[in-house]
């Protein structure tokens, strides 16, 4: 039977305090105890039902990591005060220096930066590649690779990996699989294939309404409570900590994923294949053209559709932002990085949300000057929207 992430979240049944549908937000940042012995247990282990200190846990962040695990299939979670929160505390607790990270080259600018540019003042070395070949992948690995690191959907070119290859490649040498699924919740669960850790910033999809910044780490109850560790959890000592009302927020916003996800991909769809019929070259795992189509079919979640990102080179970086002024004043969205709101958003990743990486690295990888990314809305009616896209092309192309 395939993995379900709608059902599970909609089994994770919490009841409030006070017979509330939704639980109580605790807004408190430290938690008092009836005995000296109970705190000092605390600070030795994590024990069920007590909360020292917000930093460490608090009740409604459990609650949202309790909906998160189910939809993961994980048998635990943590959540962060954003996504970068989430990927840099899962790398700097695997790794330390001398030690080794393969990473997919096509991945979020600010995670290449921190790979690129930080990790290594820690002494921690990356290598860079096409994580969809995986003979690249296993000539990358040495004796000190201690993560592979890659993204499900790949932030801005729409790659999809293996992730069954990755995992053994990773078991093999005794790594870990980072999955980061931010593209692709619901509709891709890396952790059913192999994947050792899925993190997410729950900033886009997840929450949906572009209104927070947040992260979220997916993994073994044993790797989860290692972040948490008051000694040596990165979580913790490094303090991105999640509020407490945004993690309220989010959980309600969770209970809509499946159904927001279906309209986000149903619409992506509809305006990859108007963007291809106009000749245009679209970057999008729902077209039967796009290299990884199969695979995709194989390992995703098939009542969700293929996400709700996609993109597609107009050629140049002049006709690109001249095409996005003109979108925006022709009200298909907004000229906005990030994405998973419920409007159509639009960038040019190569200046802007792609930008920490390299220019011959972006001419490396394909990442052209005219890429223009959309994350794509909610819109009811999707063909009102495409009109209005292939109007602006009609006048760039006058």
């Amino acid at each position: 039977m395939k993995f379900d992430p709608a059902s599970k979240i909609q089994d994770t049944w919490v009841f409030g305090e006070f017979g509330d549908v939704n639980p109580s937000i605790t807004d408190s940042s430290t938690y008092t105890f009836l005995s000296p012995d109970t705190m000092e247990e605390l600070f030795e282990h994590e024990k069920e039902g007590c909360f020292l200190y917000s930093r460490h846990f608090n009740p409604i962040n459990k609650f949202l990591c309790d909906a998160l695990s189910a939809m993961e299939g994980t048998e635990s979670a943590h959540v962060t005060a954003s996504g970068m929160g989430a990927i840099t505390s899962c790398i700097l607790q695997l790794c330390g220096a001398g030690e080794h990270i393969v990473s997919g080259w096509t991945i979020y600018g600010g995670t290449f930066a921190f790979l690129r540019n930080f990790a290594p003042r820690l002494g921690i070395k990356v290598s860079f590649v096409d994580i969809t070949n995986m003979e690249t992948v296993k000539s990358a690995m040495t004796e000190k690779t201690k993560v592979i690191y890659c993204e499900s959907i790949s932030n801005p070119l729409m790659t999809v990996p293996d992730f069954r290859v990755l995992a053994d490649i990773a078991a093999k040498n005794g790594a870990v699989l980072v999955v980061d699924n931010t593209f692709s919740p619901m509709i891709l669960s890396p952790h059913q294939y192999g994947a050792d850790i899925v993190v997410y910033s729950m900033t886009k999809f997840i929450n949906g309404s572009s209104d927070c910044v947040a992260g979220a780490i997916c993994s073994t109850k044993e790797r989860i409570l290692s972040l948490m560790d008051v000694n040596s959890g990165a979580c913790m000592l490094l303090g991105p900590v999640l509020d407490s009302l945004r993690a309220a927020s989010i959980l309600k916003n969770l209970h809509t994923l499946h159904i927001r996800m279906k309209q986000h991909s149903a619409n992506a769809l509809h305006l990859a294949k108007t963007l291809r019929d106009r000749g245009i070259t679209v970057f999008y795992p729902g077209l039967p053209e796009h290299p990884q189509h199969q695979l995709m079919k194989k390992m995703m979640n098939e009542q969700f559709g293929f996400g709700g990102m996609l993109a597609f080179d107009v050629g140049s970086a002049k006709r690109a932002n001249r095409l996005m002024v003109m979108m925006q004043e022709a009200k298909v969205g907004y000229l906005a990085v990030s994405l998973g709101y419920f409007k159509t958003l639009f960038s040019a990743p190569a200046h802007s949300t792609s930008s920490e990486i390299p220019e011959e690295v972006q001419k490396q990888m394909g990442l052209s000057d005219g890429l223009v990314r959309l994350s794509v809305g909610l819109d009811n009616d999707i063909e009102r929207i495409a009109e209005r896209i292939n109007g602006c092309l009609d006048r760039l192309d006058a």
